[in-house]
């Protein structure tokens, strides 16, 4: 699957180009449970050794800002952007005062190192990425009595040790971008986007650290063993079974109907905000119910004129007539398919996390804490369809925690 380059930003900024694996069963019906479990068993199948099959892995950055470079095809001008290059008056930069014009603070000042280093790799076409730090940004930290070199763009902080040959390569270019998407076409609106990009083909130069989000080889590095691959395997047959039990027409009608399947992802995102899993789901399918009742009901009390309250309550009655029976019967059965693939993924991350040379940490007034890796992007290398792999708990505790210290909060920052 490739999308039009306006499109694949377009889809990006709604989240919606990538999803969550386990969201796949409520954004995507019938075709995207299967398309869930399929991804599933076939990075099983991966890291338990067998042929790589027809996945590909790549690694979710936390880097900030994301930034889009190339040669622009319609006039064979270089240029740096970040997303808003997709405004309705494109913010497309040549020159630093192009920068100057188009954006301020921060963002302008990496733009223009991003200008001035990134002509350097002699980039075919357009490629995005994230900017992992710039010259200044890199700090010192001695973690648990070992020091490291470390770059915190966002809320994960990355870390080095000092001692080592990436650590040098690190400390001498004046930018880092880790690269993952792709696009091809005769003009920046037609672009199509691809997941990946090919680094052997840019030039390697000394000022830029520049590498690719593809997972490295993890043969002999991270594998299951008998007993894990047994685990995982238990989990996806359960997944298997209850999907088979799902009535396919409740699947449709979430994927069909915007407003309940925004309710049903917005009520889920409630619990993984607030750190708790879903155990109950009976209990969660009654929570549910109760909670959309009392969310029309605050938009009820809201409107002045009966008019206004007559239309909010027919659309609380329209969304409510869809629990019947048989719908809440699925729909229990459906938030233990996630479980399972929730189940599955956790373990997936964990194998996958082993690979790299990278250490991620959150920083706090009192140090440094372990923290696993953003993610994880699963790409179909046949459909070019991609998912994440996210352990969403733990990622979104770090981002929503006061706690936390983030790479953009540089005035609480050691």
């Amino acid at each position: 699957m490739t999308l039009a380059f306006k499109d694949y930003i377009t889809e990006a900024a709604a989240n919606t180009h990538m999803t969550h694996i386990e969201d796949l069963v409520l954004d995507g019906g019938v075709k995207g449970a299967r398309e869930a479990i399929l991804a599933l068993r076939s990075l099983r199948d991966m890291l338990a050794g067998h042929a790589k099959g027809k996945t590909d892995v790549t690694v979710k950055w936390d880097g900030a800002p994301a930034v889009f470079a190339g040669i622009n095809p319609e006039n064979g001008k270089f240029f740096v952007g970040s997303k808003s290059i997709f405004n309705k008056n494109p913010k497309l930069n040549y020159t630093a005062d192009d920068v100057d014009e188009n954006h301020s603070g921060g963002l302008a000042d990496k733009l223009k190192m991003a200008l001035k280093e990134l002509p350097k790799l002699n980039i075919k076409g357009v490629i995005q990425g994230d900017i992992m730090y710039t010259k200044g940004d890199l700090k010192k930290a001695t973690i648990d009595g070992k020091k490291y070199i470390t770059m915190h763009p966002n809320t994960i902080a990355y870390a080095v040790p000092s001692d080592s040959k990436l650590a040098a390569t690190i400390s001498k270019a004046n930018i880092g971008v880790v690269w993952h998407t792709t696009y091809t076409g005769s003009s920046l609106q037609d672009m199509s986007a691809s997941f990946g990009v090919d680094v052997s083909r840019l030039k390697n130069v000394p000022s830029v650290w520049s590498i690719s989000a593809d997972l490295p080889d993890m043969s002999g590095v991270a594998t299951f063993t008998a007993k894990e691959t047994k685990l995982l395997t238990s989990h996806l047959s359960n997944a298997g079974k209850i999907f088979q039990k799902i009535a396919s027409s409740t699947l449709k009608e979430i994927e069909r109907n915007r407003e309940l399947n925004m309710l049903l992802n917005t009520f889920n995102n409630t619990k993984v905000r607030s750190g708790k899993r879903i155990t109950n789901t009976t209990k969660h399918v009654s929570d549910l119910i109760t909670w959309v009742n009392e969310r029309y009901q605050k938009e009820i009390d809201k409107r002045k004129s009966e008019k206004g309250k007559t239309s909010q309550t027919k659309a609380r009655d329209e969304i409510l007539s869809f629990f019947s029976k048989e719908n809440k019967a699925s729909l229990k059965l459906i938030f233990d398919l996630q479980n399972y693939i929730v189940e599955a993924k956790h373990m997936l991350i964990k194998k996958l996390a082993e690979v790299g040379g990278i250490s991620t940490f959150v920083q706090t007034e009192n140090g440094f804490k372990v923290t696993s890796p953003e993610g994880f992007v699963a790409i179909d290398h046949l459909s070019g369809s991609a998912v994440k792999l996210v352990d969403r708990m733990e990622f979104s505790k770090n981002n929503f925690d006061p706690s936390i210290i983030k790479g953009w909060q540089t005035a609480t920052r050691k």
